[in-house]
């Protein structure tokens, strides 16, 4: 053979070697993508299995409660080794126990709380130095100094209760201790700590402060506490006993037999002439404090706070503003702020002048002159 047919037959081989290396390559992934839909086909087949807790165990068998409720005594699979308390899968036709499940707690806690760590800080905050010093006291001293409590022979409080008008600053001053002692905030609204099952909202509650103990550090800031926390009524109703319930778990996790050790607790509310005594007693929201709409002074540093990012007119003088924001908390300050830059931009403007914060108070003050008078309305 001369040297051209040889190079054809070296082509010839080399076009057949590769594309049957191509062949065996599409072959194996049709075969890895059938096996992958068999796995599929075979789980679609199998028979869902029902999360249940175990309440009880009774030599090999085990009393578990499903879901809505009800409970059954059922046997335990071989190699299955569960305890009472923990979340398990059962089948759902004969409720045999065939798998415990890593989850020991039924609630998913962190759907209902907001877990982070603020970034706020004192500086950020103004008219409310009182309110800070006595939070401080209470909350970053016995966290970053827990050894001087010692010397000295007394337990720091275990959280406080800030009461005020809306719009005052009592989150922002929950975060920013928070902020100041590295702390993990815990944020839970009172209202959403109880549930439609008997005993699911203090489970919760329960869950709650495990939770913020393994993140010790940590600061739980119940908003709207009176929603939970209202003067106990014999009205007879269930709902109203599964609040009592929920109430009660909260009032033992405060001061119960499990220590808080690193964990702060900070309530809030708008009405506290609706708490009832026991949960704002010596030794559960020990210290009472009152953050009320700010004064002359207090505006002005609130003011210079919000504006500090805004171009401000040459000449403006921030007193002749504040004395037309009569009774204005500091979110209603914020607000006046935020519609006086909408006052510059429909007028093409990036600096704000007295003219355009003198607009927004009016335009505030008009928005809950309104509200004011949908609330009258509402009861005749």
């Amino acid at each position: 053979m001369d040297a051209k047919g040889k190079n054809i037959l070296d082509n010839v081989i080399y076009s057949y070697t590769t594309q049957n290396s191509q062949l065996e390559d599409e072959n194996k992934i049709l075969k890895e993508t059938i096996d992958k839909l068999k796995d599929e086909i075979e789980n679609f087949r199998k028979p869902p299995l029902m999360v249940c807790e175990v309440n009880d165990i009774i030599k090999e068998h085990a009393v578990i409660k499903v879901p809505n409720g009800n409970q059954f005594f059922v046997n335990i699979a071989e190699n299955c080794k569960v305890k009472p308390g923990e979340m398990v899968l059962a089948e759902q036709k004969n409720l045999t126990i065939i798998k415990k499940l890593d989850l020991s707690k039924k609630f998913n806690v962190e759907r209902f709380v907001i877990m982070e760590k603020p970034s706020i800080s004192w500086k950020e905050i103004g008219g409310l130095d009182r309110q800070a010093r006595e939070i401080q006291e209470v909350v970053e001293l016995p966290l970053k100094k827990p050894e001087l409590f010692k010397e000295v022979g007394i337990e720091p409080p275990k959280g406080i209760l800030l009461y005020g008008p809306p719009g005052t600053g009592k989150t922002l001053l929950a975060k920013a201790v928070a902020a100041s002692t590295n702390s993990t905030f815990i944020e839970v609204v009172g209202s959403e700590l109880v549930q439609k099952f008997i005993g699911e909202g203090a489970k919760l509650v329960k869950e709650i402060f495990e939770l913020a103990r393994r993140k010790a550090p940590s600061i739980v800031f119940v908003d709207e506490i009176d929603s939970l926390a209202a003067t106990r009524m014999e009205i007879g109703t269930s709902g109203e006993r599964e609040v009592n319930r929920t109430f009660m778990q909260l009032l033992a996790e405060l001061d119960g037999f499990n220590p808080l050790d690193n964990v702060k607790i900070i309530g809030a509310t708008n009405r506290k002439d609706v708490l009832d005594p026991a949960i704002i007693r010596p030794g559960r929201l020990d210290r009472l404090i009152h953050v009320d709409v700010p004064n002359k002074d207090a505006k002005i540093e609130i003011f210079k706070i919000h504006s500090r990012k805004m171009s401000l007119a040459k000449g403006l003088v921030v007193a002749d503003i504040v004395d037309r924001m009569e009774n204005f908390s500091g979110a209603e300050i914020k607000a006046v702020c935020t519609e006086a830059g909408y006052f510059a931009i429909r007028a093409n403007r990036v600096k704000m002048d007295k003219e355009d914060f003198l607009k927004g108070i009016d335009k505030v003050k008009q928005e809950e002159k309104i509200e004011g008078e949908d609330y009258l309305r509402m009861f005749g």
